[in-house]
């Protein structure tokens, strides 16, 4: 059987999917709650950026953007839909927008210019050369992008119009960067992963389970249905709820 064969038709959702999304969902929340408490002075400063919850910031991140490499696999597997992928490009780039301008206002110092968003942005469109290619190019093309900046860095990718790579010799300051080296590697390992899983017929019968979801399965794909603007929600949310606490226990 072919690849186009297996796969579910494009406007049938994999509830599995929604469920890893959320689950990944719920791991970035813990950890900008985890955030918000350092902030507010309730954890030691730098708890966040060390040891295990450093790991764990990582694990996130990846499991985002290999999660966007499955969906882009499985969304045009039978062939790029343009006006959808660019519409959910436009989506993305437009939220990584906001995001940049929301963070130059509040924190100038170290506002994010490439964070998880603008990465996702970028691997919305750059992964599309990958989506219909048998799974062994982008496992290479990620093991490539992986080792890249580890044996290819430049003082001239420190420029600010580089810096988005990876590539440079210096770490930006900002809050939240995830640039395309080494980071477009979880993408095309997801895609890799998601035509491996088509080419066996995997997504097929995961688009028909279950038959009839439960009220609860539902209510907690829900949030992976959503993840954008779950995403974009969160943690102001979750600011206010410390600043709230703060307020109130003073």
């Amino acid at each position: 059987m072919t690849q186009a064969a297996d796969q579910p038709r494009p406007a049938s959702r994999v509830l599995a999917l929604d469920l890893a999304r959320t689950a990944a969902l719920a791991c970035m929340a813990v950890f900008h709650f985890t955030f918000d408490l350092q902030l507010f002075g309730y954890l030691p400063g730098g708890t966040t950026t060390s040891g295990g919850w450093a790991i764990f910031a990582r694990a996130i991140a990846g499991s985002f953007l290999f999660l966007a490499g499955v969906s882009l696999a499985l969304a045009h597997g039978r062939g790029i839909r343009w006006r959808p992928a660019l519409r959910r490009l436009a989506r993305i780039a437009g939220a990584a927008a906001a995001i940049t301008i929301a963070t130059r206002m509040a924190i100038p110092d170290s506002f994010i210019f490439f964070g998880i968003l603008h990465s996702i942005a970028f691997a919305s469109l750059a992964g599309l050369a990958f989506v219909r290619l048998p799974p062994a190019v982008p496992l290479l093309a990620a093991l490539a992008v992986f080792l890249a900046p580890r044996w290819l860095f430049l003082p001239a990718f420190d420029a600010p119009w580089l810096q988005w790579t990876g590539l440079g010799t210096l770490l930006p300051r900002t809050v939240d960067f995830v640039p395309v080296f080494p980071w477009f590697a979880p993408v095309l390992l997801g895609i890799a992963f998601g035509n491996a899983l088509a080419r066996r017929g995997v997504w097929a019968r995961l688009a028909a389970w279950p038959a009839r979801p439960s009220r609860p399965l539902a209510l907690l794909a829900w949030p992976g249905q959503h993840s954008l603007a779950v995403y974009l929600v969160h943690q102001p949310v979750l600011i206010a709820l410390v600043w709230t606490a703060t307020q109130l226990l003073r």
